[in-house]
Order: structure tokens, then sequence, then C-alpha cells
């Protein structure tokens, strides 16, 4: 051990003269700021020790160590080396060596995905929601509804209309259209016109629509209110001002105290409108305050009543007795009802009064043919997708599809987008006829999904009787042997058993839909019976199943199915 520290230390003693005399040098140089060196030498120590990923001490030299034994060399010639240390200082490792993580060449979880080229160039165009500048083949009911409404332009109240027509058949997007036509026109010409949409399936009983009819009426009107206020505030700084009373010479007012009442007189209404909250009010309050806020000041109002069945059938025809009947009562304002539904009979279920008022006009849409469908897929792709990202077929095998099922635009454009999506997640250059078949699949899959999710409790456990049968081998089940089992299924979970009868009622809905086949078929002197299979996939719907908390425990609990033949 002395032979190899003695033999280190002639490996220091034998260097260059020059390095001895850069270490005085440098020890009186920094005789003066130590401490700043100390400081120094820690971060650099710090620094050589996050270095080292071998484990070694190589990094770190301890008390007294001799940091260049062995490499004399190191010695002279990195200016980093034993001269200008002092005992207890970091190793001399190479700074330049030392390799820190590559942050801009690390990879998160979207950067792949960001990697491809889009294929998409705005997709909102293809959601039910967006309202495009023009409607292909709706041209003759959109003229219809712009002659009835012009009325509105002249001040005077427009008929009501109803609109009729199957889902995905253009209503919505036409009534749209026209609304915010109607609204542009009005402020051209500067005629008080205003259009206000409620969705029925979501604002279902009389009291929110007409607290969210009150509550947009009052918030219009602060905004007027705020409005004046201004301008008269303006206008009365003028008359103290410089201008003095001539400021008033084109205006209603005769003096200042004029200008200063109308404006406390704003303020005091500004200070009355009081928002309607959701719940809690009673109805006729609620009315009286929507009231007195759309008859504020004189304007044509359009209240656009989207899925009005649903209102309906939810809280009978009060909503629409009060809206057709307000306009004998109104002073200053006039209103129309724009009622739009996908059941052709709903007003069968109407009072008479309501029905001859509110059906004044009537508009029917008729389904899209598979051509008129492929106009308007094209018409919305042109904007929603980049140049050439399409292939020839994508379009018309969409079109198809969709006029297969009475013609839903809606339902085509929701196919167009999911092909696109699909296509996008595979990093494909174009969107493929591949691509529309897989959309379908998915799209006929979530439908399943959602309406195997909303079912009845009741029907849910029918439904499982049938998935148990199915996998467990048996065929052409018959309504005997699922009630056998549903029987079972209902006793573990300790649900009430209905009759036969009654679940051969549920079947029959299942049936109905599209979840089951169920064929009557005639079994000679047996009788007739029906079979019934599955029309949906197994593993997903069962999935769907188990997934409500009071059939969960059935998946651990098969019941027996009874081996049967058949001849």
């Amino acid at each position: 051990m002395e032979g190899e520290d003695t033999e280190h230390g002639d490996g220091i003693d034998e260097s260059d003269d020059s390095t001895s005399a850069g270490t005085t040098e440098s020890s009186r140089a920094n005789s003066g700021s130590g401490r700043e060196n100390s400081e120094h030498d820690e971060d650099l120590a710090t620094q050589m020790s996050l270095g080292s990923t071998d484990g070694s001490t190589d990094g770190v030299a301890g008390p007294g160590a001799d940091v260049t034994a062995g490499h004399p060399e190191e010695a002279s010639d990195d200016p980093r080396s034993a001269a200008g240390r002092r005992p207890g200082d970091a190793s001399t490792v190479d700074l330049d060596s030392v390799v820190l993580d590559d942050e801009e060449g690390s990879h998160g979880l979207f950067d792949d995905l960001l990697s491809g080229e889009p294929i998409f160039e705005n997709k909102e165009v293809l959601r039910p929601s967006y309202t495009p500048h023009e409607l292909p083949h709706r041209n003759d009911q959109i003229n219809q509804m712009a002659t009835i409404l012009v009325s509105a332009l002249r001040g005077e109240t427009p008929s009501n209309i109803l609109i009729y027509g199957k889902t995905g058949t253009g209503k919505t997007a036409s009534a749209k259209f026209v609304s915010q036509e109607l609204e542009s026109t009005s402020q051209k010409y500067d005629v008080p016109c205003e259009v206000e949409y409620i969705n029925c399936e979501v604002t279902d009983t009389q009291y929110r629509v007409l607290a969210q009819l009150a509550n947009k009426f009052i918030e219009k009107n602060e905004a007027v209110i705020d409005e004046r206020l201004d301008r008269l505030r303006r206008l009365l700084d003028d008359v103290e001002g410089m201008s003095g009373p001539s400021a008033l010479a084109d205006t209603e007012f005769g003096s200042a105290a004029d200008v200063e009442e109308e404006i406390a007189s704003l303020e005091a209404d500004r200070e009355e409108m009081e928002a309607v909250p959701m719940t809690g009010w009673p109805t006729d309050r609620v009315y009286s305050t929507f009231f007195d806020a759309v008859d504020y000041h004189e304007r044509v109002v359009v209240i656009m009543l989207d899925e009005i069945d649903k209102l309906v059938e939810k809280s009978g025809d009060d909503t629409l007795y009060n809206l057709s009947r307000m306009n004998s009562e109104l002073d200053n304002s006039r209103i129309s009802i724009m009622g739009i539904s996908n059941d052709l009979k709903f007003t069968d279920f109407l009072d008479p009064r309501v029905k001859s008022s509110l059906g004044e006009e009537e508009i029917v849409f008729p389904p899209y043919d598979a051509n008129q469908l492929r106009d308007i897929l094209q018409h919305r792709a042109d904007v929603a997708f980049k140049g050439h990202a399409l292939t020839e077929d994508v379009i018309p095998l969409c079109a198809a599809f969709a006029a297969q099922e009475h013609g839903d635009a809606r339902r085509a454009l929701d196919l167009l987008r999911t092909a696109g999506e699909l296509a996008e997640r595979g990093q494909a250059d174009t969107v493929e006829e591949s691509h529309v078949r897989q959309a379908q699949d998915k799209i006929e899959l979530d439908r399943v999904v959602e309406v195997v999710r909303t079912l009845p409790t009741q029907s849910k456990i029918v439904l499982f009787a049938i998935i148990l049968l199915e996998k467990n081998g048996v065929r052409n089940i018959n309504t005997g042997e699922v009630f056998n089992i549903y029987k079972r299924l209902c006793e573990e979970i300790e649900a009430d058993v209905l009759t036969q009868r009654r679940v051969t009622d549920l079947i029959s809905e299942l049936d109905m839909l599209g979840i089951v086949n169920a064929v009557v078929v005639s079994k000679g002197r047996y009788g007739r019976t029906k079979e019934i299979s599955l029309s949906v996939p197994i593993e997903e719907t069962e999935a769907v199943l188990l997934s409500d908390s009071r059939l969960g425990d059935i998946e651990n609990a098969q019941p027996f199915v009874q081996a049967r033949f058949d001849n």
C-alpha cells in the first residue's frame, strides 16, 4: 500500500512545474474568496454525483483523498484537475461527458397520435347541432316558413306553425336557418323581432318553459335598459356642460329634469326585474313574470318549441294553451309559436281549442332518398374534410346505409363523421369503404347498448334468461324455457315474478326493439309456439345487463339450463 501511495505521489511531483506554480498562484488568488469557492465546489460536486450512473464512488472524493491518483496526465491537461483544489473538493469528472435527459426527444402519450396528418378540416360541420348556410332539398319547406313569418317584419303577428317529420329530415335545421334569416333581416330594417328556441326534450314542464323564457327576456330587457341609460346619461352631461339646453333640441325631452326623471324610471325598472329560479315559485307567478318581461317593449316574438310532443306528453297542453292565448292580453308585443314534432298524431291528444289555434299552418318534411342524402353529405364533406380525404365510394355508401333507415340525414352524418374518426385513429391518409362499414357496426352497437341500458328491470331479467340459454347451447328457444330461467333469476335477486303471459308480452316488446327475434311456428298437433333467438352481440349485451346494480350479482349465479335435444 505504501508503495502505491509513493507512486501516486511521484505522479504529482513529476508533473510540469507550471502546474505547481499554478497551484500556488491559485491558492493566493482564492484566499480572499474561500466561501464562494466552497459553494461553487459543493454545487459542482452535486452535479457530478447526479451524473454518476454506474454506482461507483468515482464521482465523490473522500476527505484527504488524492483525486488524481493513477491519472497524472489528467492533472496536467484538465484545468479542473488537482491544481487549485483543496483536500475535500469534488473529484475531477469531465462535465462535458455528463448526458442529461433529452426532453425534446421524449414522446408523450399523444405525440404519436398527433404525428399523422389530420383528415378533418372542420368536424363540427358534421354535428347535428350545426346549422348550415344552405340546406339542399328543403327549399320548398323553407320558403313556406318564410312566407308565413314575413309578417313579423311588418310588425304583425305571424300564424302559428306546426312542423312534422321523422327524425333526421331537416326540421330543426330548416327552422333554425329561417330563424337566423328572420333575426338578421329584422336588424337590417331595424324591426324588433326575436326568436327563442327551447328543446322540450330537456325543458319538459310548464314551469321550466316559462322560467327559461322569462329569464331570456329579462336578460334582453336589462341590456336594452342599460343601453338607454348610457345614452341618457351622456345627454344629461351635454345639457349640463357646454352644449346647454340646445342638446335637447332633437329629443323628446323639454328639460334636464325630464331626462333625470326618465333615468330614475329606467333604474327603477332595472331594479324590479328579478330572474326566475328553476324551482320554488308558484306557476302563476312565473307566468306573470314572463308576461311582464315579454311585454316590456314593442316586439314580435317567435317561440320555437322543438320536440313539442315531449312537452305535451310530460305536462299536458296547459303551456300551449297559455302561450296561444297571450296575444289577446299583451299590449306591446306579439307572440307566435313554431312547434316541431316527430309524432304526426300528437295533436290528437290536445284540447280542441289549443289544436285549432296552434295548428294554423302545418308543414310536413318527407324523408330523404339516397340521392338527396348523397347531395347533403357531399355539401357537408366539402367543408368538413381536407381535400381528397374521401375515396369515391364513401359518400354513396353512407347515403345508402342511411336511406335504408327511413332517410335519416342525421344518421348519415353520424356515419360519415364516425368513419372519419376511425380512419384518423388508424392514422390512415384517406377514409375508405372499410371505415364506413366499421362505423356502421360501431353505431349499431352503440345504439343496442343504449337501448339495453334503458330497459326496465323485468325486461332485463327476461333478456338475461335468453342470453343464458344461448350461451349454454340451446337453440330455437321457446317461451316456457325462458320463463323457467326467468323465475330462477328473479329468486336470485329477490325480484317479483311475473306471470308467463306477461313474460311473453315482454319478449314481444324486445322483438319490436330488435333485440331478439321471436317467430311463431307451428308444432302440428302440439300447437303453436314462439321460437326466440338473440339479434344482438351476446358478450356486449351481457356486459350492459351486468352493469345494472340490481343484476350485478347474477354473474356468479348461473342457473341450471336443462339440456334439450332438437328433433
